[in-house]
């Protein structure tokens, strides 16, 4: 009913009445102008149908997904559940959407969003994990000319198996294929698109060691930290806190500024990273980008807080860490 309310109000061409100016904090990553620095996290606009609305809220940019080669339509109904008084969410939604096709399609209809765009693309349930770089390399190429950067999803915890990709040696296997395509669809279009990989907050210090090597090594342009938690830490007393899926929101503030800081001490700049994870309120955000992140992203915090946090966001960064001119 939000994503419906919001893009009638885009439609009618309210939303900037409504909901004021966004800061100013322009900055320049990987060749990517961005207007601001705070984006909407993939999982929110799954079809990419709500584009226009979201950048007039007032994101800097918008990763819409996650999309697969073939409709699916997810995991069973109930598999959303708020958990109120931790200002917490868990999910399990499973990757339900209309298939990269589709929404290759919507964004073409984004005529009035002047953001960055990004594309979190991920494999079908039914693909077997030896075949999944087959779906990721469709996806790639069928996002390639409608996005800015395309985001690969192989942390989700709601597709069986999935975070097997992310043991080292299967990830520099995709992240190798990923790149060679890139390289073509590059040449092809003369136009160059980074890739970044979203990573789990549930890894160990000698798994993110491992992981920071192979993206060096395979040339991962973007780092996307964290993904949803499978950790019941500080919810466990909540009538939903069992619910199998992905944790997000405040019980993630911490660990994801954690994985951050040690992804970023690894990387030692090499890798931009976008933060994101249990952002509530503008000091997060800045603690994501004195951890090590260039951006940042939203998603539970701003079903919580609404756009109001978006500006808090801005402010406080742009107050607190200033971009580097």
């Amino acid at each position: 009913m939000t994503l419906f309310g919001l893009r009638m109000a885009e439609k009618l061409r309210v939303l900037p009445m409504m909901m004021g100016d966004v800061p100013s904090d322009p900055v320049e990553i990987l060749g990517m102008k961005f207007p601001n620095r705070v984006g909407l996290a993939a999982g929110m606009d799954k079809e990419a149908d709500t584009i226009n609305a979201f950048g007039q809220v007032g994101f800097g940019f918008v990763e819409v997904g996650t999309l697969t080669p073939r409709p699916q339509p997810g995991n069973d109904k109930p598999r959303l559940f708020r958990l109120i008084p931790h200002r917490a969410i868990i999910n399990r939604m499973g990757f339900n959407n209309h298939g990269i096709y589709q929404g290759v399609e919507n964004i073409r209809k984004a005529t009035r969003f002047n953001g960055v765009l990004g594309v979190n693309i991920g494999k079908n349930k039914v693909t077997p994990n030896e075949d999944a770089v087959h779906d990721y390399l469709t996806c790639l190429k069928a996002a390639w000319d409608v996005a800015d950067y395309i985001a690969i999803n192989f942390s989700s915890p709601n597709t069986p198996g999935l975070r097997d990709l992310q043991a080292a040696e299967p990830a520099a296997r995709l992240l190798a294929s990923l790149k060679a395509e890139q390289a073509n669809l590059e040449k092809e279009s003369g136009v160059y698109k980074p890739i970044f990989m979203k990573v789990a907050p549930d890894v160990t210090e000698e798994h993110i060691s491992e992981l920071s090597r192979v993206f060096v090594e395979e040339g991962l342009d973007g780092l996307i930290v964290t993904n949803t938690t499978l950790s019941r830490v500080g919810v466990e007393s909540h009538p939903h806190g069992n619910e199998a899926g992905g944790l997000s929101g405040a019980p993630l503030t911490t660990r994801s500024t954690e994985v951050i800081r040690a992804f970023a001490s690894e990387l030692q700049g090499r890798i931009p990273i976008i933060g994101v994870g249990g952002i509530m309120c503008g000091a997060d955000a800045v603690e994501k980008i004195k951890a090590g992140a260039s951006l940042v992203q939203l998603y539970t915090g701003f079903i919580y807080r609404g756009p109001e946090l978006i500006r808090e966001c801005v402010e406080a960064m742009k107050a607190e860490c200033p971009v580097q001119k």
